[in-house]
């Protein structure tokens, strides 16, 4: 059975001195993990509470409209909202209807902020919980390298992108090592042989999540060198998503930000 923290209570709470939320709601949400039943689609709206962020989309396959119901889902219930994976014909159809989510056309990906009221009934900017560092070995990687800091973005991390600094000109890395050093995580994407995160590992303090690329020639076997090249890594504070997996990566490293930064508050 699932049981609240004192955290999720509180934010609950809120949430019903705000009007977001009835006294019955209150109660039921304390009771039982919530669904919403959208015939094609069963929305989890628990998830957020149990894994520490809600439920995102894979655009992929799916129509507009299906889409349009999570969506309207998500942010109903108060949460951010976040599919990867799409289309531009897909963002056109959804933007006319969400004018308020944003399209990165490089990382495919399509977040829907909530908004976000203040005391005085003015809209208030969310506060950063932690910092994240995206790191890129070359260019071609940029697309990865965007939906994981449009991932990191939406798990509210202040995010910084660190562009082209790959193993073929190191010299390049150590004149941005500034900007790695007060980072809670680290995404280091990266194709061909793969080697750029176990250097950014050997300069930093924190956790580094390696993200493979596609990028490559034929022996890179479309990514798999890297990611092998990666699971070998000897740096000892790098670990290794799927080829490709972008969101991946930004989500673990927003997910170890914000714990990070909830550290910081307690101490």
């Amino acid at each position: 059975m699932d049981v609240m923290n004192t955290h999720e209570i509180h934010q609950l709470a809120l949430r019903l001195l705000a009007g977001e939320l009835t006294a019955a709601e209150f109660a039921d949400r304390l009771a039982h993990p919530a669904i919403a039943n959208l015939g094609e689609a069963q929305v989890d709206l628990d998830r957020g509470r149990r894994c520490g962020f809600p439920e995102v989309v894979f655009a992929e396959g799916k129509t507009v409209p299906a889409m349009a119901k999570i969506f309207q889902a998500l942010l109903e219930s108060g949460m951010d909202v976040l599919a990867t994976r799409m289309s531009p014909e897909q963002a056109a159809a959804l933007a006319a209807e969400f004018p308020a989510g944003v399209y990165n056309p490089v990382g495919r990906t399509f977040r829907i902020p909530r908004a976000t009221v203040g005391p005085d009934g003015s809209a208030a900017a969310q506060v950063p919980c932690g910092k994240v560092a995206i790191v890129t070995a070359g260019t071609s990687d940029l697309p990865i390298a965007e939906e994981a800091r449009e991932t990191a973005l939406w798990t509210g991390a202040q995010v910084s992108l660190i562009q082209d600094v790959g193993v073929a000109g190191p010299h390049r890395l150590r004149a941005n090592l500034h900007l790695l050093e007060d980072a809670d995580a680290a995404v280091v994407v990266a194709g061909m042989e793969g080697a750029l995160p176990s250097v950014v590992g050997g300069y930093v303090a924190c956790p580094v999540v390696a993200v493979p690329t596609s990028v490559g020639y034929g022996a890179s076997f479309g990514g798999l060198a890297a990611l092998l090249g990666m699971l070998n890594s000897c740096a000892a504070n790098v670990t290794v998503v799927n080829i490709d997996a972008g969101f991946k990566g930004g989500y673990v490293a927003g997910l170890i930000a914000r714990n990070a930064a909830r550290g910081r508050c307690r101490t």
